[in-house]
């Protein structure tokens, strides 16, 4: 039983899909053969429209399908029928990760939905909103299985059915793997191009002539040798030269210098093409949940079987996980549709291992289904195989030609047979050339130095217990991984119910009964010792596959306790605790520390809210958004989670540290985060956190050092004063600032604040689209100050609060001067809670009825209006109707005058306030009739009213309850 587990591990599930279509793009099908025999062996420039359709109806043709197993027994589906849209984002071109694709499959399923901007696999040449540099190369990145070789048969279908990309000419796919049997060839691109693509011969390929693309699919297959140090230098298509040197000045730009390259790789070997040369990296995250469910309910017709699937792999954590690579929801769904459609009576996977092992079977059934003379045991057979993936991997490579499998004693015509286990790609054009590629389907591991397979199993008289513990010790010293998954199956594949499946296989000797107590205390007792997380958190799924759940029944009740502060845990409970929250889906969107540790610090307590955040500083790091407002954290929590991000900074995006004893200390160690060029954060809330003038400096320092992702700051409630958010304003001048959202309420600024934010506003006036000064004591003089900035027509302020800011009528003269000089931008005003009576509301009721003024949030509450400004904003709600959405008028003493000439207003069927406060305004009965009158005539739009602390009585509110029988009613929320 002993070499099962390792030959299972060897068995590379990533490229069972993408090598069948390849398969079916050799020249001996009939689509090639067809069109070689009606090829014209002449040419000319009269012929260019013809070639040109005919090179998009062969692509057509090759790539119109996906085979699901062995192209001459597999299921050919259009792909257009099950393609599902991959999550696609922009990458930075640094950005490779040490870890071992199997912890970067755990991680990317935690960042799959996010707040990035996905790109369309049809769009990968186009740039972003806001991006105007052309891009001519783009370096595709993702782990195995993820659907980069499917995005780009996606890519080329689109193409050849004229729906994307139609701007391109020529479009030559140039798979890795087919271009590796051309190393020894010494010839010219043209040649090149012409061999791979005859119905081009005799065409003179030119990037002046033509728009020309290239996709180079498979780059960590590559056997060239890609030297971009190299001092030859191509720049005609008809010079000849070796093939690695051709791709080299292909992709550095001396040949075809306007033609458009498109590489794709795993993240290992991305690095192989030099960053200068590439112009936009991008990366292939899976599929998101939502897609999850999309593919099988695309793959799987029968909506309730795809229902009954779906719901089996949600229910395990470990199954769901895996489903954010595509292959693996191909093997779930051909495992658990085969299993569900004929009510299977046995055990449904609900771990890797079994899912793993079925999928094994499946296929193994699928060969003895085959009409073939038999000359070797599947046992024998597999074992030679696991050797062939073991040699080829310690080499570091992912694929291999007949040489390699003669070498292991393989015959290459009995191991294709095999066709869950290895798959073959034919390469044969026009006759010049002739080569075979194999590749295991595997998701495993390369360790370029060490056999771990001789490693493990040498020990023969030692028990299996000893086995699963130097595994164990094995996976927890590799420093990237790369044994994780390896230890998965291990155990798993001790379990009895998987040995039982595998009988089909491997006939067993003597008793293959074996208690896994030991090493599930084992594995228990390393969690004990609290290693790093990404290891722990194996080790639990380890214990999943030995169906021990133990742990993890313990951490569950922990959690929804929410009172983290007042129990004592063990290390192992902990870890547990990290593990259930890091595979929660609603986790990796939010993780809130409140909900964990429950009401108000307790001097009492087990844990402070810095202890509790140490330990779940493993969820912080891969949530999304991490709200530790209200909790208690000081500095020295600060100072755990500033090392954290520092090791691991590119999943946060919000990080909510308000209303903590922070300090300046605590807010210096935040800072020095974002000064990490690959720190992502977008959103930082420090509000009320005891922040002065160190502090903000290094806030500001962040600011000019790297400034272009954070785009929210919340500073409200600490004591600025003007000389610190002078401080933070020239971080703002900073031209790469792209900083969005600014909250400054209640600092303790002036009209000097002003002065210094108007300058910066001046200087960068395009980005900052929020900006909250209420409760300060700006006066007259600042708003003027503030009301210059708006009046520039590059300044992009939507929302602008000023309530409780001591302006007056003076005030607000300038903030109408600069609203009709630049009406178009701002969406949000809010002037409550000052003097402003009504003169300052007529002069923005003019403002309203410009046509070009967009605002649609007004705030006027306690503003001393009376029905004379009630008169004016009346006036604007007939002229320009159409943007304002809310209206607060609460507090003033409009009484029922003024609420009827609001009525009057709302009458204009172009009227669309949805939102109205009158709350506090003296209305009486006499008011509800004008407005019950006013929504029976425009019923359609205002979907709240708050008529609170008036005089209505019974009369009045049963004038607007009779409303609701009014069919074109929308009024979702009465208060009276």
């Amino acid at each position: 039983m002993q070499e099962f587990p390792c030959i299972f591990m060897m068995l590379k599930l990533e490229d069972l899909i993408k090598s069948q279509w390849r398969r079916s793009n050799s020249s001996d099908s009939p689509a090639a053969s067809s069109f070689n025999e009606s090829m014209n062996p002449g040419f000319s420039h009269d012929s260019e429209p013809e070639v040109l359709n005919t090179l998009k109806s062969n692509l057509r043709k090759k790539f119109e399908c996906l085979y699901e197993g062995i192209s001459k027994q597999g299921n050919p589906t259009l792909l257009n029928e099950i393609y599902t849209e991959l999550y696609i984002t922009e990458s930075e071109s640094g950005e490779i990760s040490n870890e071992h694709e199997v912890r970067q499959i755990e991680t990317q399923s935690r960042r799959a939905e996010t707040e990035d901007t996905p790109i369309k696999c049809s769009h990968i040449f186009r740039p972003l909103p806001g991006q105007d540099k052309p891009i001519r190369t783009v370096l595709t990145k993702g782990v195995a299985g993820i659907g980069k070789t499917v995005s780009v048969q996606k890519f080329i279908l689109d193409w050849a059915e004229g729906k994307e990309n139609q701007d391109v000419q020529l479009l030559f796919p140039l798979p890795f793997r087919e271009l590796n049997l051309m190393k020894d060839k010494t010839l010219s691109l043209s040649d090149l191009l012409h061999d791979f693509f005859p119905e081009t011969k005799g065409m003179e390929i030119s990037s002046d002539e033509y728009k020309v693309s290239f996709i180079f699919d498979g780059l960590d297959e590559c056997r060239l040798s890609l030297d971009f140090q190299s001092d030859v230098r191509l720049c005609d298509v008809t010079e000849s030269a070796s093939v690695d040197v051709l791709l080299t000045n292909l992709i550095a730009g001396n040949l075809l210098p306007s033609a458009l390259i498109w590489i794709t790789s795993r993240p290992a070997a991305a690095d192989l093409v030099p960053s200068e040369c590439v112009h936009r990296v991008t990366e292939v995250r899976g599929f998101s949940d939502p897609q999850k469910q999309e593919y099988f309910r695309k793959r799987i017709r029968d909506q309730s079987l795809s229902d009954r699937i779906i719901s089996h792999l949600k229910s395990s954590r470990s199954l769901f996980i895996m489903c954010h690579i595509p292959v693996f929801c191909w093997i779930s769904a051909a495992v658990l549709e085969k299993m569900l459609r004929k009510s299977w009576k046995g055990e449904i996977p609900k771990t890797l291992t079994q899912m793993y092992t079925h999928f094994l079977i499946l296929q193994t059934n699928i060969k003895h289904e085959k009409d073939y003379e038999k000359k070797v045991k599947d046992e024998d057979m597999i074992v030679k195989l696991g050797k062939l993936a073991f040699q080829q991997l310690k080499k570091g490579h992912l694929i291999f030609y007949e040489e390699d499998l003669s070498e292991c004693g393989i015959d290459e015509t009995e191991a294709s047979v095999y066709s869950g286990l290895c798959t073959q790609i034919f390469r044969e054009e026009s006759g010049l050339y002739q080569g075979k590629v194999f590749c295991f389907v595997h998701l495993s591991f390369i360790n370029k130095n060490i056999n771990v397979f001789d490693q493990i199993t040498k020990p023969t008289k030692a028990s299996l217990s000893d086995l699963h513990q130097r595994a164990v010790d094995e996976a927890l010293d590799s420093k990237n991984g790369h044994l994780d998954l390896f230890l998965r199956f291990l155990l798993g594949l001790s379990v009895e119910s998987n040995q039982s499946l595998l009988q089909e296989l491997k006939t067993q000797t003597g008793n293959s009964s074996h208690n896994n107590e030991e090493t599930v205390d084992y594995i228990k007792e390393k969690i004990s010792e609290n290693p790093s997380p990404d290891k722990y958190i194996n080790l639990f799924h380890c214990l999943n596959e030995l169906d021990d759940l133990s742990l993890v029944n313990e951490a569950e009740p922990r959690m929804r306790s929410r009172g983290l502060r007042n129990v004592k845990l063990s290390s192992s409970q902990w870890s547990a605790l990290v593990f259930v929250l890091l595979t929660s889906e609603r986790t990796m969107k939010e993780f809130n520390l409140k909900y964990l540790i429950g009401g108000k610090t307790d001097h009492d307590a087990v844990n402070t809210a810095d202890e509790v955040l140490q330990k779940m500083l493993p969820v912080v790091t891969a949530t999304r958004s991490a709200v530790l407002d209200y909790c208690g954290v000081t500095d020295e929590g600060c100072a755990a989670l500033a090392s954290a991000l520092r090791s691991n900074p590119s999943h946060l995006r919000k990080l909510d540290l308000s209303v903590n004893k922070l300090g300046d200390s605590g807010v210096k160690m935040i800072s020095a985060v974002l000064e990490n060029p690959h720190c992502k954060l977008e959103d930082l809330g420090l509000r009320y956190c005891g922040v002065t003038d160190e502090g903000c400096a290094a806030l500001a320092s962040a600011l000019r050092s790297n400034p272009s992702h954070l785009r929210k700051l919340d500073l409200s409630g600490n004591k600025l004063g003007d000389s610190r958010v002078k401080i933070i304003s020239a971080g703002l001048e900073n031209p790469h600032c792209k900083l969005e959202k600014l909250q400054l309420n209640d600092c303790g600024v002036t009209d000097e604040g002003c002065a210094a934010l108007a300058s910066a506003l001046r200087s960068n006036p395009s980005h900052l689209r929020y900006l909250n000064l209420s409760r300060n004591n700006l006066g007259d003089s600042g708003v003027k100050m503030i009301s210059a900035v708006l009046e520039n027509p590059h300044c992009k302020l939507e929302k602008l609060q000023l309530d409780y800011c001591g302006v007056t009528d003076e005030g607000c003269a300038a903030l109408a001067s600069a609203l009709r000089s630049n009406p178009s931008h701002l969406r949000k005003l809010d002037l409550s809670m000052n003097k402003l009576g009504d003169s300052a509301v007529k002069m923005f009721s003019a403002v309203l009825e410009n046509p070009h003024c967009k605002l649609e949030d007004l705030g006027l509450m306690y503003c001393s209006v009376t029905d004379e400004g009630c008169a004016a904003l009346a006036s604007a709600l007939r002229s320009n109707p159409s943007h304002l959405r809310k209206l607060i008028l609460s507090g003033n003493k409009l009484e029922d005058s003024g609420v009827e000439m609001i009525s009057a207003g709302l009458e204009n069927p172009r009227c669309k306030l949805e939102y109205l406060w009158l709350n506090g305004c003296d209305v009486t009965d006499e008011g509800c009739a004008a407005l019950a009158s006013a929504l029976r005539s425009n019923p359609s739009h205002l979907r709240h009213l708050d008529l609170s602390e008036n005089y209505l009585g019974d009369s009045g509110v049963k004038l607007l309850s009779d409303l609701e029988n009014d069919p074109h009613y929308k009024l979702q929320t009465l208060i009276t």
